[in-house]
């Protein structure tokens, strides 16, 4: 056995940890056709920048599950990959390039897109540098690019497939447009926020110039484009009016008053202007009048030769030009100043305009019904927590067709070419012969991404040796923030073109935010980057924390406090390897293992060395079953528990009664137990703290923890007598510490204590045993029976199955002692009152498995003998103060 340093440094520990790991080929799947396949594709972080701490928090969470699947003899597969993000890194360069005062138009398309692989390149490069700094086991031999060949190929095909189903038509139609990017825009990357604005309010005349019709828009700017005024063709007031003509201010041109259902007589006049280029709900008025389609603005936001003297302004500038104008002529009735909703562009932060545009579309209709029909499956995608589930279904339920073109240069160019006659073609490669000019604009990223989890295995040659093995993947993680853009994606298009869904499970998690509950951002200042976190601290630390952070599907809040409690207790865990690595004495794990196995058949050790392996026993358990809900933090607090309570402070505590005696055999024993309980603590630890557990185990066995085989419950180590004996032991010793304590008496101080038990057995059991009540309480004199008998002056205190006494005349105050038990009192009183609760509780006792609700019973009496036993010590108590 080596020597661990006798501190632990993170940066020793981790440094050329990961490369060995790289080099011998650990994070490879094992090849064994035997083993069930477990598989997980990264969500491809954008080549836009460097990681972030939300991703630090989504690829621990995944090399958790994919480290321990591996240990546990899974055929493992995690796959590695970036993402193109066609309009946020297209943004990018262009910011980096304007800097040099240059544009994408003056490079050319061509010479653009070298710059941008220049700068794909530098990042990917920085990304992978922190994928290994955070310790993922990924495998890179299989790493994929969005743009790499091989799915381009599966992009253009399932572009293909759609046309030809005539689920993909191109169209004119109002999007949303992003000016600064000058590209259209899905629904889910507009992000709306409360702005101040107003309602301008304008007379339109009639042609004849009887009257004037009041209209409403918070864009004036966009009257240009107005064709028509729509009244409701119900409505007494203007019924009659429908068919003649308004004329437009400023533009001076008569446009026809319509009657349509989309003016609401009980909004604002029941006067609507209809601006079918620049909003959708008039666009569909549009439609049904076979009005024209005006559009003012250019694709930067200014207007265009429409808006006349307005030409050329900005949209904004255009807005505060056109009111003065209107007020000029006396159109403008009133300024209505109010808060509304406005859409923001996701990716450049720009006011989103609507605005009719000629787009590719994906018709969803009978994608999204397929997608909701399949939940009702055996081969749904479970959601984890499932209320998620409703999240999907409900964006699926109300879905509108998918607007995938985007007038960008980085990203898959749209398989469509066109010809002077008027002809499309859609194919996987140009069509034959002259005249023939492909669509310049490209796909939304998320067309592409949405076929990750197939195409990244080999789709669509469905021959490919890695999509018939590990394709349905097994687990996606991923934020609750994208299950609209990208998870409900996957399932759609998985299903359509596999007939499968892409994986079995989705664990939800939320967002990383500030210790003020604040989402981290540029603007707040408040972002924290995890490399500078894993400098200060090590990735074992920050992959503690973010583990054990929160529930499924919630948010977690970041703090250096949080931080430093986790590097406590890796040092904690560091320090008692070092501890029993230094008194090892030359015991090998082989040996540890097979001495445990008389150690748990009773042959040999103590039974305290039973107790620790009952409880490692019940230990592992309980992180596998969380484990495999997902219920990281639910793991992390059992193993916390084990291995600082149990294990450091208690058994640690315990094996010194038998080190520091003579008995050479059972110290042998007691070290046997030690060394397999550290082995096993490391292996269950491992997939959450890779670097340090590797380190220590390092130091015990050869080969890497990697690959080494995940902890198992062993029936052999079941021992309820053990456990409980010695949480009746735990429970004195920590009951005499406290009543020492409340009365201001140094462990150091010998006294008396007096143990009246309440059965045999646990007499038996504390005589067999007295050298830890006598190492651990320091007695000066001691007695242990049924018949011993309460003095009138003493502390008190209640365990299961006994009742404790410290003769301390001379430093009690009965008043004191007295409402110390009262409040022991209605401690049990509470204790009682809940179990009874829930045991009165019809539906609990029917429904409840009988082992739980016989444990409430068993509560339920342990609780009323301590309530019994305080109530009677207080009468005793009370007849001193009489």
């Amino acid at each position: 056995m080596k020597e661990l340093s006798p501190k632990y440094n993170p940066a020793e520990v981790e440094a050329g940890r990961y490369q060995n790991w790289l080099e011998t080929g650990v994070f490879k799947p094992s090849g064994d056709s035997q083993a069930k396949p477990y598989s997980i594709v990264i969500p491809p972080p954008n080549v836009t920048g460097k990681l972030h701490l939300g991703h630090a928090w989504d690829t621990t969470l995944q090399d958790i599950i994919i480290r321990q699947k591996r240990m546990q003899g899974f055929d493992t597969l995690w796959l590695p990959g970036m993402d193109h993000a066609g309009i946020a890194t297209q943004a990018k360069v262009e910011e980096r390039l304007r800097g040099q005062g240059i544009s994408r138009y003056d490079l050319g398309r061509e010479k653009f897109l070298d710059k941008v692989w220049e700068w794909k390149d530098e990042y990917a490069a920085t990304i992978k540098e922190q994928w290994g700094k955070l310790g993922l086991s990924l495998d890179y031999s299989r790493e994929r690019f969005t743009l790499d060949e091989g799915l381009s190929k599966a992009v253009r095909q399932v572009f293909v497939k759609l046309y030809e189903k005539g689920w993909i038509y191109r169209g004119e139609f109002i999007i949303n447009w992003d000016p600064v990017a000058r590209t259209a825009l899905s629904d889910i990357e507009v992000i709306h926020k409360d702005v101040a604005g107003a309602f301008y309010h304008m007379t339109y005349m009639l042609e004849d110039g009887s009257r004037g019709l009041q209209v409403a828009t918070t864009r004036p700017e966009t009257m240009f484009g107005d064709v028509a005024v729509a009244v409701n063709p119900n409505d007494e007031r203007y019924k009659d009016l429908i068919g003649q003509n308004v004329i437009l201010p400023i533009l001076n041109k008569p446009i026809p008053i319509v009657g349509d259902e989309h003016a609401d007589p009980e909004f604002g006049t029941g006067v609507v202007k209809i601006t079918p280029a620049h909003d959708p709900n008039d666009f569909e008025v549009g439609q049904r009048h076979k009005l024209p389609q005006v559009n003012v603005m250019n694709d930067d936001g200014s207007m265009n030769e429409l808006a006349g003297e307005f030409a050329g302004m900005d949209r904004f500038d255009a807005r505060k030009a056109v009111v003065a104008k209107l007020e000029e002529i006396g159109a403008l009735v009133e300024i209505e100043e109010r808060v509304h909703s406005v859409g923001h562009s996701e990716r450049s932060g720009a006011v989103v305009e609507p605005r009719l545009s000629t787009q590719w579309f994906v018709k969803m209709d009978q994608l999204a019904k397929n997608a909701i029909a399949n939940q009702a499956t055996d081969d749904k995608v479970n959601f984890y927590p499932p209320r998620f589930n409703d999240t999907f279904m409900q964006w699926m339920e109300n879905i509108h067709d998918w607007v995938i073109s985007r007038q960008l240069w980085w990203g898959h160019q749209i398989p469509a070419w066109y010809n002077e006659a008027g002809e499309v073609y859609v194919g996987m490669e140009a069509p034959a012969g002259e005249g023939w000019v492909q669509d310049e604009d490209v796909l939304d990223t998320w067309f592409s991404s949405a076929l990750w989890p197939f195409s990244t295995m080999g789709w669509p040659d469905e021959d490919a040796s890695d999509f018939k093995r590990y394709f349905p993947t097994s687990t996606l993680v991923t934020g609750y923030d994208i299950i609209f853009f990208w998870v409900s994606r996957m399932i759609f298009q998985s299903l359509e073109f596999t007939e499968r869904r892409p994986f079995e499970n989705v664990l939800i998690h939320g967002l990383i935010r500030d210790e003020q509950g604040r989402k981290m951002s540029k603007s707040l200042g408040n972002g924290i980057d995890p490399m500078d976190v894993i400098d200060q601290y090590g990735a074992d630390a920050l992959r503690w924390f973010l583990s054990n952070g929160s529930a499924p599907g919630q948010d977690v809040r970041f703090s250096y406090e949080k931080m430093d409690a986790s590097w406590n207790f890796i040092n904690k865990i560091w320090n008692i390897s070092r501890y029993i690595l230094m008194n090892n004495e030359g015991l090998t794990l082989e040996q540890a293992t097979a001495n445990v196995e008389q150690v748990a058949a009773g042959q040999a050790g103590n039974v305290t060395d039973r107790w620790i392996l009952h409880n490692l026993n019940e230990t592992i358990g309980k992180v596998t079953e969380n484990f495999d809900k997902f219920e990281f933090g639910v793991a992390g607090h059992i193993l916390y528990n084990f291995i600082w309570e149990e294990f450091a402070n208690w058994y640690v505590e315990l094996t010194k009664e038998v080190l520091y005696s003579d008995n050479e055999a059972e110290k042998v024993m007691t070290r046997s137990v030690l060394l397999y309980t550290l082995d096993k603590m490391l292996r269950l630890l491992h997939p959450i703290m890779p670097f340090v557990t590797e380190e220590i185990y390092g130091q015990m066995s050869t080969g890497s923890l990697v690959t080494a085989a995940y902890p198992v419950v062993n029936p052999a180590f079941d021992n309820s007598k053990a456990h409980e004996g010695v949480e009746s032991l735990k429970d004195l010793i920590r009951s005499v510490r406290n009543s020492r304590a409340e009365v201001n008496v140094a462990p150091s101080k010998p006294i008396t204590i007096l143990i009246k038990t309440a059965d045999c057995e646990l007499e038996q059991f504390f005589t067999a045993n007295v050298n830890y009540i006598k190492r651990f309480t320091n007695p000066e004199q001691l007695e242990i029976g049924s018949q011993v008998t309460a003095p009138e002056l003493a502390m008190s205190s209640v365990i299961t199955g006994a009742e404790i006494f410290l003769p301390l005349a001379d430093l009690l105050n009965v008043e004191e002692e007295l409402a110390r038990l009262n409040k022991e009192l209605a401690k049990w009183q509470k204790e009682l009152e809940m179990v009874g609760k829930k045991l009165g509780n019809e539906r609990f006792v029917a429904n409840a498995k009988p082992e739980v609700v016989q444990k409430e019973k068993d509560k339920q009496a342990d609780y009323q003998a301590k309530f019994d036993a305080t109530q009677e010590r207080i009468a005793e108590m009370e007849k001193l103060v009489k």
